[in-house]
């Protein structure tokens, strides 16, 4: 039974979806003004792994995440790098899909971009006003949160304990216009040589948070399965997604919400971000670290937790990440002289298939990654003590490398025998298998240490000699 951490109601709930077996899910993607940072790239990853664990468990997953393609920041990219908003959000559009592909994160169904939506927007925003919750202001448009009952609901605040201006994006001068400091825009008037719109308020551009409300609800329906996104957004974004769309369409927005915890740096443990100019991007960091393990360190933390960026947590990376990987080609090294069955098949398909339940249980607790991985490890170490064995059986290793592919692919983990070596270095290989049939132990150790410099690592096993990359 799958349970997910609800952060609207502060429980533990039992999963139920709205349509059987598909899950309608949205996250608020990136502000494409800059390469995504690491903290970004940690709530890609960690709904990125959620997707894939509700696929595993076999739903069909409608995944939205949308681009942030207008915005200050855009604009202000913009003006200094000489180009349009739209060329800077396609510029870093595009960025981001190559860093996140080298983080093996899976393509949404949909990124919808802000500009694409602009008339559904305003559809939205009048239909808000024709209720009351809206009000035009000098050819702004403001939502008015004292008119919303449940304002605060998702955050726990009340409207009196709020703190005015908690978003970095708030103008001090909107609160001139302002019925209450309290209300937020959903219509912002257009300023000199600024990116806008025609609207019936005057030309203009949307406010921040009212572009999720109608893009979720636009693709996924009035109400959603799940909505994503990082802790920070809690409040005033989702808060005020909630206000929006609930007064909107009078129906729950959205069943589950889910927030992941940040990245930290330094001694400190401060909060990685641009604003407070600490961040790493993920493009300056996957030139000195393998995707793969960057991913691995990211994903396999429990998602609502923080987790410590240093280069001692991406070494401890690497080394599990390896130790999942040998596992793995170790066991496929049986296949090549492992017989069809064995008599005590039944118990280690057994054993095997009882750490996989275990995987399951770990994951349907809230997605609990650390303790999963702490199967998977288990897992790789039967796999290595099945693999020594004096014989194997075809059918054990089959089907334990299946589960054990299936639940390191949870992580993003790719799981492959390594290309074919050159001939030449397979070549060497023969070679200093002769050497060793020979005893000329100083010529099979010089070919050992010529493929160790070329990145080659080669395995004596009782099976024979095996090769990796470093």
């Amino acid at each position: 039974m799958l349970k997910i951490y609800n952060t609207l109601t502060r429980e533990k709930e039992e999963f139920q979806p709205i349509q059987k077996n598909k899950v309608g899910m949205y996250v608020c993607g990136p502000t494409v003004y800059n390469y995504i940072h690491i903290g970004n790239a940690r709530s890609t990853v960690a709904f990125d792994t959620v997707r894939r664990y509700l696929e595993y468990r076999g739903y069909d997953v409608n995944f939205v995440s949308n681009f942030t393609d207008v915005d200050d920041k855009i604009i202000r990219a913009a003006k200094e790098l000489g180009i349009s908003a739209k060329e800077v959000a396609e510029k870093f559009i595009a960025a981001f899909y190559e860093d996140t592909a080298a983080l093996h994160v899976e393509k949404a169904t949909l990124n919808p971009r802000v500009m694409e939506n602009i008339p559904d927007i305003i559809a939205f925003i009048g239909e808000l006003i024709e209720k009351g919750y809206a009000y035009a202001a000098d050819g702004d448009v403001y939502y008015r949160t004292g008119k919303f009952k449940d304002y605060g609901k998702l955050s726990d605040q009340s409207i009196k304990d709020l703190i005015v201006g908690a978003s970095e994006r708030l103008d001090a001068e909107e609160n001139i216009k302002k019925e209450d400091q309290l209300d937020f825009a959903l219509w912002k008037e257009a300023k000199p040589d600024e990116v806008s719109w025609e609207s019936p308020w005057g030309p203009g551009r949307p406010g921040w948070h009212i572009e999720c409300s109608v893009m979720a609800t636009k693709y996924l329906g009035d109400t959603i399965d799940i909505h994503g996104g990082g802790h920070d957004l809690t409040f005033p974004h989702h808060e005020n997604e909630i206000a929006q769309s609930e007064a909107k369409t009078g129906k729950t927005f959205a069943n589950y919400w889910m927030h992941n915890g940040f990245v930290t740096i330094g001694e400190d443990a401060e909060k990685m971000s641009k604003s407070l100019g600490n961040f790493v991007t993920v493009h300056d960091i996957l030139k000195e670290v393998d995707p793969q393990v960057l991913r691995f360190f990211l994903g396999t933390a429990h998602y609502r937790r923080p987790v410590k960026y240093s280069e001692k947590a991406i070494e401890e990376a690497k080394i599990n990440l390896d130790k999942v990987k040998i596992a793995y080609q170790n066991a496929h090294y049986r296949l090549q002289d492992a017989v069809a069955a064995l008599p005590d098949d039944a118990e280690k398909l057994a054993l095997f298939q009882n750490l996989q339940e275990q995987f399951v249980t770990e994951m349907d607790d809230d997605f609990q990654a650390d303790n999963a991985m702490s199967v998977v490890y288990q897992f790789a170490k039967e796999l290595n003590i099945y693999a020594e064995g004096e014989a194997v059986s075809e059918a054990v290793i089959t089907n334990a490398l299946a589960l054990y592919k299936a639940m390191a692919g949870v992580f993003g983990v790719v799981l492959e025998e390594e290309a074919l070596l050159d001939d030449d270095i397979q070549t060497l290989i023969d070679e200093r298998m002769q050497a060793r049939t020979d005893k000329n132990f100083a010529r099979s150790d010089e070919i050992r240490d010529y493929l160790k410099d070329q990145g080659i690592i080669l395995d004596d096993t009782s099976q024979g000699t095996r090769w990796r990359r470093a």
